[in-house]
């Protein structure tokens, strides 16, 4: 019976063994590397950035087809008693005779069909170099876009970090929660102990419930706001969780170490993807103004045709071909002046803006920078006052079952090491969180930074 049962196991047992390598197939939990790359697969602000890079890469192509001449065939058939449409057909399809001049025949002729095919072409050889300056304004919009699409990497991964963290600190918050009921709950059980062997009033009983009334809300609300965490990050991630599939998340300190602040600024400002997206907007905005410069100046054109005429579709006629060359300089055209100044004006705004980004990160550096170490000082503070608050409660509690404190004191000491529980783990959220808002200013936050790799 053993053999029948383990020969089919053994024949599945490699099938077994590669679904289970499958990533995220063999463990439900979700890890943050992992999370980071679905996002940058599916957040839908990083699809509009790529949306918006790939249009830029179109319009340089559109802006290459004005180097090339432009080609057209068309098939046109026709029929009409007009006297000038009809002189010119029979011209053209090679028909005219001596009998055609007859007055008669050229006041009303008779109807006449034509079937033209044409193909015909033109090529601008010279345009005073506008289609090179458009054509270097669309390539460095496209690097533009390219940068903008590595900022939108960059805060898809900080806000998945965020949220993902987000549960982290809103489970600690359950756990501290669940923890102060139980606190209540042997609170209640002592108090109510003490008021039936006469040492303690009925008050104190009363007291303890209603304390622990507040610890249950309170951890009813820890686990609503652990639910919202899970939706946020599932927005960050741009997908719905299936069933059985949650993130880690799990919350420890780490050992994170950030540069200078004067460091860090001069790595913003020569890193930032979203600056030098600015600065190609800039340069491509200058080469506008060269091209709208360029018309005040002559342009040539060549264009040349190919023409049958047949009185049918399947019938012989005539064929003629055209060709030449046009040189064509506006000597007054005032939308000119007005696109220039357009122009001129755009580029002034993205040279400010490019000042003010510039002034921007300088203050989102120092902000962060800032943000960062006072988390860390924070922490430490937080840390500490952890140990002090337990041994706080331990002793109050004792001097309660003693006598010597009341319910209040008790009930005092039980909050301070509830507050200080929760500010430790909201320090170590803090901490960790605003060291990525820190590489997020500088750019340097990527799915290879540390905060996520840890």
């Amino acid at each position: 019976m053993q053999n029948r049962i383990s020969r089919p196991f053994k024949a599945l047992l490699p099938a077994i063994l590669l679904v289970a390598s499958i990533p995220g197939f063999a463990q439900a939990l979700l890890e943050l590397p992992q999370a980071v790359s679905i996002a940058l697969e599916k957040n839908p602000a990083r699809k509009m950035a790529l949306a918006d890079s790939q249009i830029a890469h179109a319009q340089v192509s559109l802006a290459q087809s004005g180097f090339f001449p432009r080609v057209g065939f068309g098939e046109t058939a026709s029929i009409g008693t007009d006297p000038v449409y009809a002189f010119g057909t029979r011209l053209r399809q090679g028909r005219f005779t001596a009998a055609d001049f007859a007055l008669n025949n050229l006041n009303h002729p008779a109807p006449i069909g034509d079937f033209t095919s044409r193909i015909g072409g033109q090529w601008n050889l010279f345009d005073t170099f506008a289609k090179n300056y458009q054509l270097r304004g669309a390539k460095l919009m496209e690097q533009s876009s390219i940068k903008q699409l590595g900022r939108a990497d960059q805060e898809v991964v900080f806000h998945v970090i965020d949220s993902y963290y987000e549960i982290a600190v809103a489970r600690k918050q359950v756990e501290v929660a669940e923890q102060m009921v139980k606190t209540a709950r042997a609170m209640l059980d002592s108090s109510s102990a003490r008021v039936e062997a006469g040492s303690a009033v009925e008050a104190d009983a009363l007291s303890a419930r209603v304390n622990l009334a507040s610890r249950q809300q309170e951890l009813i609300r820890a686990k609503s706001a652990e639910q919202l965490a899970l939706t946020q990050f599932e927005t960050a991630l741009g997908v719905t969780f299936t069933p059985g599939q949650q993130p880690a998340a799990t919350l420890k300190e780490q050992t994170i170490s950030a540069a200078p602040l004067e460091e860090s600024e001069a790595r913003a400002l020569e890193q930032r993807p979203d600056l030098q997206a600015i600065a190609a907007q800039v340069g491509a905005q200058q080469n506008g103004v060269k091209a709208a410069k360029a018309a005040y100046g002559p342009r040539l054109d060549v264009f040349g045709s190919w023409q049958a005429d047949n009185v049918s579709m399947f019938a012989n006629g005539s064929n003629s071909w055209v060709t030449g060359a046009e040189l064509h300089i506006d000597l007054f055209s005032r939308d000119r002046e007005a696109r220039l100044s357009m122009e001129k004006a755009t580029l002034s705004r993205a040279e400010a803006a490019q000042k003010m980004a510039q002034d921007n990160i300088r203050l989102d550096v120092r902000k962060a920078w800032l943000d960062h170490d006072a988390s860390r000082q924070m922490l430490d503070v937080s840390r500490a006052s952890v140990q002090q608050a337990e041994d706080s409660l331990r002793m109050m509690r004792d001097r309660y079952d003693s006598g010597l404190a009341t319910i209040t004191d008790l009930l005092r000491a039980e909050d301070a090491d509830r507050a200080s529980r929760t500010n430790y783990w909201q320090s170590v959220y803090r901490y960790i969180v605003s060291y990525a808002a820190l590489q997020l200013a500088t750019g340097d936050l990527t799915p290879q930074s540390p905060v996520v790799a840890q």
